[in-house]
């Protein structure tokens, strides 16, 4: 199984900083660099191409953008001439959207996971080149075929966590991406559940590399809470400490104070964090768990450029 590091650009930062910082992750010596797509920031497409044109050979992952945002023949049009002018450096993922943000552009479907499936259907097969007729509950071609389709289709990925959409993603993507925080456990849990041979899974997880344990737990404290909440069942449930966090959740009246309920033991169990020596321990924990792409998370609030630092120097631990 292939083994990759890479980072994430946050999505609070302005579409100009992008280039910049896709260009440091690549001197890092770093394999992928992914961007997100959330609304209403940046718009994946657009900055997916500017990252590309702006580095050499890392690979850019879209993690994610919403399914039904875009009509699928467009998003496949667009993913179509990205990995015709970057062949090989593209992964594009899709999920269901955020209800409340697909509410506000009215574009949320009466079954979000139907939608999600044909999606991703009808983009797999037109990358594939071929001529697509298709009837379902949410997506209708008739007689739809790409002009340029790729001659290297990129992978497409699934960032989904309930059981049944990750079912689905084992049916119509290639891989799976899991948000933070992504534990050995839950990768171990999820591949079982999608049960299919070649999945890929890669994984969204906060860094804090530290040499002081402690100090880099009280950084990390803040973004591990922010990343869980009551859907975080399907992540936290393999845990030996699952119900037991999952009842802190419960009982927290805010995030702030869900962090100050965080036990040390779970934030080095929920992060990458700590010295040298046990990032790359938990990193290599990941892959034996499963994970082909481990992507680095900056801390909000961190400069970006010192993160991606921290990244390299764990990938040229990793590869040493």
């Amino acid at each position: 199984m292939v083994s990759r590091l890479g980072v994430r650009i946050p999505r609070e930062l302005p579409a100009a900083r992008l280039t910049g910082l896709a260009r440091r992750a690549e001197q890092e010596g770093l394999d992928e660099v992914w961007i997100v797509e959330d609304c209403f920031y940046a718009g994946g497409i657009a900055t997916a191409s500017a990252v590309l044109a702006a580095t050499e050979k890392i690979t850019l992952g879209i993690g994610i953008m919403p399914a039904v945002a875009r009509n699928p023949a467009i998003a496949a049009m667009e993913i179509a001439a990205l990995a015709e002018l970057y062949p090989g450096r593209l992964i594009a993922g899709f999920g269901h959207g955020v209800p409340s943000w697909m509410r506000q552009i009215d574009a949320w479907p009466t079954s979000a996971l139907a939608a999600f499936e044909e999606t991703l259907t009808v983009i797999g097969r037109l990358l594939a080149g071929e001529r697509v007729s298709f009837e379902g509950k949410h997506v209708r071609l008739d007689e739809v075929e790409l002009e340029f389709p790729p001659a290297l289709p990129p992978k497409l990925v699934a960032g989904v966590r309930g059981p049944k959409s990750l079912a689905a993603a084992g049916r119509v993507a290639d891989g799976t991406l899991l948000a933070e925080p992504a534990t050995p456990e839950y990768v171990r849990a999820t591949r079982d559940l999608i049960g299919v041979e070649g999945h890929s899974i890669a994984t969204y997880n906060w860094l804090a590399l530290d040499a002081d344990p402690e100090r880099a737990r009280e950084r990390a404290r803040s973004d591990v809470a922010s990343a869980i909440g009551p859907n975080s069942g399907p992540a936290l449930e393999p845990l030996d400490f699952g119900a037991e966090l999952l009842a802190e959740v419960k009982a927290a009246s805010d995030r702030k104070d869900l962090a100050r309920r965080l036990r040390p033991e779970w934030i080095d169990r929920l992060s990458i964090s700590g010295p040298l020596d046990r990032c790359v321990e938990q990193i290599r924990a990941l892959y034996a768990a499963g994970t082909e792409s481990v992507i680095l998370l900056p801390l909000l609030g961190e400069p970006e450029e010192e993160s991606f630092a921290a990244a390299g120097r764990i990938a040229s631990a990793l590869r040493g």
